[in-house]
């Protein structure tokens, strides 16, 4: 097993590596640069900022001397916000992402799982047709419009929450709904099936022949089985969601990741882009291991390569 995860994080490495430099490229062939703007810039500030951020060398040069920082954990210097590293805007907009992320994840287990468990175990009853029906309503809804409601109906109507801020455990309620509403309604769907075709294996029918208790025959035997499908999708969620929603935060004017990283490609600010995408695929990838971690202990049958 040590091997395995030997491998795995050397693996880690050189796919964060290959993706940094894919961004790094690409961005690259994208016409203009980082101080093109409709107003031009007199020639010669444009060149002290094209020297004061290395930009005037050659692109290879340019990609070693990122990449030298990227080994070092520095991620360099925002081209639009004066003085401003890419590190502290992580650092500043990460907590807020990563609260209504942890929040949503909450929630979406929570809810989600024991509702697709009752759908299963009462099939093709007015509770599954119900819950299937609300499932597949939720999968099509966008969370921008889910926001939209959240503030018109139950901010602006009722006054029940905020309609924006995060200083107060209140402001938090909107976000955290307008974010779980599309995981909860597909999550709902995964252990309904899982647990449907779980239940109609061999090992499952000789349990209850030799008298085991429905209750131990669903949540000793079927329900641990059950749940891998939904590991499988919340492992790389929780990192989606966590690292910033743009249209969440801009409806909610909440300062988190996903407004910095949407700005930074509207302003060609490359070196965030490039930061806020490494960052992203290392947390993806660390959540892709822990679920390989979790499918052993759900399942004994799952052996980690050695």
């Amino acid at each position: 097993m040590g091997n395995y995860y030997i491998k795995r994080v050397i693996s880690a490495f050189i796919t964060i590596l290959i993706i940094a430099s894919l961004t790094f490229f690409l961005l690259q062939l994208i016409p203009g640069g980082p101080f093109t703007r409709e107003r031009q810039l007199p020639a010669a500030i444009e060149e002290r900022l094209n020297e004061r951020y290395n930009l005037d060398k050659p692109v290879i040069v340019q990609y070693g001397i990122y990449m030298k920082g990227l080994l070092t954990f520095d991620l360099g210097l925002s081209y639009r916000i004066l003085g401003t590293s890419v590190n502290e805007l992580i650092a500043k907009g990460f907590p807020t992402s990563a609260i209504i992320g942890g929040l949503a994840t909450l929630l979406i287990i929570i809810v989600g799982v024991p509702i697709g468990i009752i759908s299963a175990l009462k099939q093709n009853s007015t509770v599954d047709y119900i819950v299937m029906f609300a499932a597949t309503i939720g999968v099509t809804v966008p969370s921008f419009v889910i926001a939209t409601v959240i503030i018109y109906f139950f901010a602006g109507q009722l006054g029940w929450i905020p309609t924006f801020g995060n200083s107060k455990p209140l402001w938090w309620i909107g976000p955290t709904i307008a974010v779980s509403g599309y995981s909860i309604s597909f999550v709902s769907r995964l252990p309904r099936s899982s647990m449907l075709e779980v239940l109609r294996q061999d090992y499952v029918r000789t349990a209850r022949a030799n008298g085991i208790s429905e209750y131990k025959v669903i949540f000793k035997h079927a329900f641990k089985n059950a749940l891998i499908p939904v590991i499988t999708y919340v492992g790389p969620m929780i990192a989606a969601i966590m690292t910033g929603s743009f249209v969440v935060e801009r409806i909610f004017a909440l300062p988190g990741m996903g407004g910095y990283f949407v700005e930074s490609v509207t302003n060609r600010d490359y070196t965030v882009t490039i930061g806020m995408t490494v960052f992203y695929s290392v947390f993806y990838i660390i959540m892709v291991m822990f679920v390989d971690i979790a499918y052993s202990f759900i399942d004994p049958r799952i052996k980690m390569d050695s």
